[in-house]
């Protein structure tokens, strides 16, 4: 018979570095609470620290969260730490850190994303911010939201991005970080923002980037910022 699975640590028992990474991960999803980008309860946010992923737990407001809240799981999905059932977008996260060098992972049902992917495949490449997230923003089909057919549709559209649209359902961005896939989210909703103002001119159309002008700024961004920091 096959050895029986290890039983989750419990979050106290967790090593500190995962602690560490969960102050973070709370403190992520509290901001996209503050800043609009999460109503109540939607939407989730994960880091990934070795083989194991923090995740935000299914149902909890985050201003609520505690280090006793800490909830680790397998690339797997087996529970790794804590007794918070994690996100149903559980397979979603996942299958990002299966798939891509994600070390984090922001979901949210933001407004005016939400807004763009019921009229768009892709969002037109309104700004040079598009060239951040790799190219025009692609939109997901529409899945019933935790179930595989989700995490399938999600990762054909992050193809070449590091971001995309869920349709009928909000966003989902990775990056290098929780600061960066945050950063990257707030930008995507007012780049969706940008053109939902301006496709709601009578009379007139967006004009977009082109694939030359989004590559010519995506050299640029890869040396933006201070040395080191």
């Amino acid at each position: 018979m096959p050895a029986p699975s290890p039983r989750p640590l419990p979050a106290e028992d967790a090593p500190p570095h995962w602690h560490a990474r969960w102050r973070d991960v709370v403190a992520t999803a509290r901001r996209t609470a503050d800043s609009g980008l999460v109503v109540g309860t939607s939407g989730n946010v994960s880091a990934r620290v070795g083989d194991v992923v923090l995740v935000t737990p299914s149902g909890m407001p985050y201003d609520r969260l505690t280090p006793a809240d800490l909830c680790a799981v397998h690339l797997d999905g087996r529970p790794a730490a804590g007794h918070r059932a994690p996100t149903s977008e559980l397979p979603l996260h996942l299958a990002v850190y299966r798939e891509t060098d994600a070390a984090a992972v922001v979901h949210t049902h933001a407004v005016h994303a939400t807004a763009a992917s019921t009229l768009v495949d892709e969002l037109p490449a309104v700004h040079y911010m598009a060239a951040a997230l790799g190219g025009p923003v692609r939109v997901a089909p529409y899945a019933t939201y935790g179930t595989p057919e989700l995490a399938d549709h999600l990762l054909t559209a992050l193809r070449g991005r590091t971001g995309c649209l869920l349709r009928n359902h909000g966003t989902v961005v990775y990056g290098r970080d929780l600061d960066q896939a945050y950063d990257h989210t707030a930008q995507l909703e007012w780049m969706c923002r940008v053109w939902l103002a301006a496709a709601a001119v009578p009379g007139r159309v967006p004009a977009v980037l082109s694939a030359g002008e989004l590559d010519a700024v995506a050299g640029r961004l890869r040396g933006y910022g201070q040395p080191g920091a």
